[in-house]
């Protein structure tokens, strides 16, 4: 039997785990909670709580994967045998499964709108008209997603080296290398810094006791902790790599796209008047008509949606991977043929989130619509409960030495950093994630 991979560098994984990470959550939802929620201040928020939530989450799923070298199913069973605690990993995969199934239709939108960019379809100023034309057209709708889903199978199937990996090599930086471009552009524009400052510049009074949930709940949720999606990808991670060098990379790179991605877009939204309280039509609907009164406007507009394709992908490919590796359970025989099957059930099971804003929008469920309900279901309800499992499994069931051995493993990390790690995950995760949980279901 061929066994799992592993990747062939630091690098590689960083590259890949940073690639989860960076997706809708720091491109799309990002810029618009920002815009929506006090601006500099839930920045500010933001940072502290990636650090003192999201790293202590995130460096707790490394222990899991990379400490029994399993996907995330068997690692549960690993650790805890005999137990009902394998059925975290089981909700990973549930998880993930139902996120990429209207994750995919977004993805979808975004390959649309770069087919009518590069075929000069993407002519203003009724851009609402063009989104609403977009997802309102149910054969365009479907194709769009089922296209976002054969790269995504066809990439998750080849493998982590040749595959997932090789992709992010060159995804990740050109993602980088496109924000440099894009905020460079926006920075240079008449009136960009008053943007500059509103991103940049906290103003507490703005601050409402909402939003700094917002802020507490996208520090999870920015990194892909909570679904076990970590726990797979550092099973790959040799050990002789450092966690906490990794982890500390990965969330770096997360505040720096998330930086990126407020200097790419409120310079330019400010300076041309925009308001940027637009909610989530920010990017398909604001942004469009704020590059095209740029000068060569459509073409940064086409690396912006290259961009925002390329970040949605790599996201996709974390979430396809728990799921294949967790039925492949180290037999890479089996990768090829469970990636293209699982990617045809997830498209399947997308195809009602596709429709419902065109030929199904009168179809609902609990008074929303399907796509609103699904990822209602995912964010609102299975993810953090995800996090709020893994922040209680870590401590309670994994036994102290080999958190330390995994966690002090090459790096300088002391027994005084161990013990703030140790309380964050224990005490202080716990209570943030349950604060949001209830928050998100309206009951508090």
């Amino acid at each position: 039997m061929k066994q799992a991979e592993q990747w062939t560098s630091r690098l590689g994984f960083i590259l890949a785990a940073a690639g989860s990470a960076i997706g809708l959550g720091a491109i799309w939802k990002f810029p618009y909670m920002v815009g929506t929620s006090g601006g500099g201040a839930f920045f500010l928020l933001f940072i502290i709580f990636t650090l003192a939530i999201g790293l202590p989450l995130l460096l707790g799923e490394f222990t899991i994967g990379r400490s029994t070298q399993k996907e995330a199913i068997s690692a549960y069973k690993t650790i805890a045998p005999g137990s009902l605690w394998h059925w975290i990993g089981r909700l990973g995969v549930i998880t993930c499964f139902l996120l990429l199934s209207f994750y995919s239709v977004v993805g979808g939108w975004i390959l649309s709108y770069l087919l009518r960019g590069f075929t000069g379809q993407l002519q203003g100023p009724a851009y609402d008209k063009v989104f609403g034309d977009i997802i309102g057209d149910p054969v365009g709708a479907v194709v769009a997603q089922l296209v976002f889903m054969l790269i995504t199978a066809w990439v998750v199937a080849r493998g982590v080296q040749s595959g997932i990996e090789s992709a992010n090599k060159y995804m990740m930086p050109g993602l980088f290398l496109l924000f440099m471009v894009l905020m460079v552009r926006s920075l240079t524009l008449d009136g960009a810094m008053e943007g500059v400052s509103f991103f940049l510049s906290p103003d507490f009074s703005k601050l409402t006791a909402e939003s700094v949930l917002y802020a507490l709940g996208q520090s999870f949720f920015a990194l892909s902790v909570g679904v076990s999606v970590m726990v797979t990808y550092s099973s790959y991670l040799a050990k002789n790599e450092s966690l906490v060098r990794s982890a500390g990379s990965i969330v770096s790179l997360n505040l720096l796209v998330s930086l990126f991605a407020g200097l790419a877009i409120f310079p330019a939204v400010f300076s041309l008047g925009v308001e940027p309280t637009a909610g989530p039509g920010l990017l398909f609907i604001v942004l469009p008509s704020v590059f095209e009164q740029i000068a060569f406007g459509s073409i940064f507009l086409l690396i912006f949606l290259a961009l925002f394709l390329f970040a949605t992908l790599t996201s996709a490919f974390s979430m396809m991977e728990i799921i294949v590796a967790s039925l492949a359970k180290g037999d890479e025989t089996k990768r090829k043929r469970l990636a293209w099957v699982i990617g045809l059930l997830i498209f399947i099971v997308g195809v009602p989130s596709a429709l419902s804003f065109g030929v199904w929008s009168e179809v609902t469920l609990f008074g929303k619509s399907i796509f609103d309900a699904m990822d209602f279901l995912v964010s609102n309800i299975l993810m953090p409960l995800g996090a709020l499992l893994i922040a209680i499994f870590v401590p309670l069931k994994m036994k102290r030495e080999t958190l330390i051995n995994e966690l002090g493993a090459h790096t300088n990390l002391g027994k005084r950093m161990f013990i703030i790690w140790l309380l964050l995950i224990k005490y202080v995760a716990p209570i943030a994630i349950l604060a949001v949980f209830l928050q998100m279901l309206g009951i508090w």
